[in-house]
């Protein structure tokens, strides 16, 4: 799994880091029973406190996207649907959009306008 974080973004990390998983999993990387490196791999590799990784993780199992197995790591439990994976997105752009001076309704008005 190949993740990367944009130390710019005002998100937090660990939202970051979910979000990014969530991308995966949606997107077909994983399939529901690939398991995911384990919290500290993934900590080192973006080189960011393990407790951080760990945190996003409790979120998407939470989220009922991931499964937490004594003795046998994170597993994912199913895929995102298409709502929390547009929703992720829509985050997303709506964050983009603050840094660029626009607000919410902003953003209303001009997807209205698309075609």
């Amino acid at each position: 799994m190949l993740l990367t974080l944009d130390l710019n973004d005002a998100r937090p990390l660990h939202e970051q880091v979910a979000g990014a998983i969530r991308r995966a999993i949606g997107e077909g990387s994983y399939r529901p029973g690939d398991r995911l490196p384990p919290a500290r791999d993934l900590a080192q590799a973006l080189g960011i406190n393990p407790n951080t990784v760990l945190r996003a993780l409790r979120e998407l199992r939470e989220e009922g996207l991931l499964e937490f197995r004594r003795g046998r790591g994170v597993s994912v439990a199913g895929r995102a649907d298409g709502r929390a994976l547009l929703a992720q997105q829509a985050r997303e752009l709506l964050d983009e959009a603050r840094r660029l001076g626009y607000g919410r309704d902003d953003v209303i008005t001009i997807l209205e306008e698309l075609p």
